[in-house]
């Protein structure tokens, strides 16, 4: 029996396609007991329990104690379900989730970390926390749930990089899984056709480029770069409109003041995103250099591959960077022309074929 353990984590589009995805293919493709645990907030308790059971019918969802400073007392919670269950592996989605996971390796438990990221230098870079009991001992419990797990999984070559200077982790017991996708983007209907009436649902003619933006407005998602790129695009012809598939907040109202129709703005739930997402021809991942966006993962890089774009992106942004230049399937955005010449359909045929060879990977590596 495995458990994927997860902590303060709420159902959402990539809890979806990075938590009830990957157990769900342990089950059904590798035949393996695998059982869901999620401790989330009290807040919303019964509704969120509801999406992750909907997704997950056999998942364990428990009431977490309450105040993320006080996650060490979960593990008398836990207790009843590691003796209940009595699990050969623990795989644990985040630092403290892990941490709580590592106090049963006596136990003859192998643990599993599964790293999302640099942790510690997110939390202190992007206030991702309030408490300065949690900032001052992230750093310390990072490093724990590295060095004595008994394997890990990375998002990216540049996390591993970053443990072993941050870290002086120098084993070879971890695998690297980048960003998976949420099962819908394996069925997405590229044809001329479905492209066209997605298009003219939003009023998008043929003779329009479209940029999409999509996600989160976050301070680490870099907005300044963002307008710095776009609007010299929009001024330079009024043919040339972004998308951003997100909360619209003052940064799109100040586009849309200035743009008017050129700015095109709509939340749409994580099912519809790829409907939206195909009617664009680049997808923009513009961050700021940070440890955190050094490391990174975005599953917005495997999305906008799915859906056939052409990706704009940042200087050492995770392994992608690096990825687009290697394999010409998009543009530094420092360097974008925006007299490129576009030929549509063969784009969107070399993105889909990228996402399939190099993302539609999941995690059997971790169980032999």
């Amino acid at each position: 029996m495995i458990i994927y353990l997860t902590y303060n984590d709420s159902p959402s589009g990539i809890f979806s396609s990075q938590v009830i995805d990957v157990v769900n293919f342990y089950k059904k493709e590798l035949n393996t007991k695998v059982r869901l645990v999620s401790l989330i907030s009290l807040r919303h308790f019964l509704k969120n329990k509801n999406k992750i059971i909907k997704e997950c019918p056999d998942a364990i969802v428990l009431p977490m104690f309450p105040g993320v400073h006080r996650w060490k007392f979960n593990f008398w919670l836990l207790i009843f379900v590691f003796y209940f269950f009595k699990p050969t592996k623990i795989i644990g989605r985040s630092v403290l989730a892990t941490q709580l996971a590592l106090r049963f390796q006596k136990e003859n438990c192998q643990i599993i970390y599964d790293g999302r990221g640099a942790i510690s230098a997110e939390w202190h870079e992007y206030n991702v926390v309030n408490s300065n009991y949690l900032k001052d001992n992230i750093h310390i419990w990072e490093k724990e749930v590295v060095l004595k797990s008994n394997f890990r999984i990375a998002v990216s070559n540049q996390l591993i990089h970053y443990w072993q200077k941050e870290f002086n982790y120098f084993s070879n017991n971890h695998v690297i899984i980048p960003c998976t996708l949420n099962q819908i983007y394996n069925h997405v209907d590229l044809s001329p056709e479905s492209i066209f009436n997605s298009r003219k649902k939003l009023g998008l003619s043929e003779k329009n480029v479209v940029f999409v933006y999509s996600g989160s407005l976050a301070g680490w998602q870099s907005f300044h770069l963002l307008y710095n790129f776009i609007a010299p695009i929009l001024i330079s012809n009024p043919n040339y409109k972004i998308l951003f598939l997100s909360d619209i907040d003052s940064n799109i109202s100040r586009l849309q003041s200035e743009f008017g129709s050129q700015v095109l703005a709509t939340k749409v739930s994580p099912k519809e995103v790829p409907d939206y997402l195909k009617v664009a021809d680049y997808g923009i991942l513009i961050r700021e250099e940070s440890i955190t966006n050094k490391v990174a993962s975005p599953v917005k890089f495997a999305e906008y591959l799915a859906c056939g774009l052409q990706i704009i992106i940042s200087n050492h942004l995770g392994d992608y960077t690096k990825f687009v230049i290697d394999h010409e399937c998009g543009h530094l955005f420092q360097d974008f022309k925006n007299h490129i010449k576009i030929d549509k359909e063969k784009n969107k045929q070399l993105s889909t074929m990228f996402q399939k060879k190099y993302f539609s990977t999941f995690y059997s590596t971790v169980l032999k």
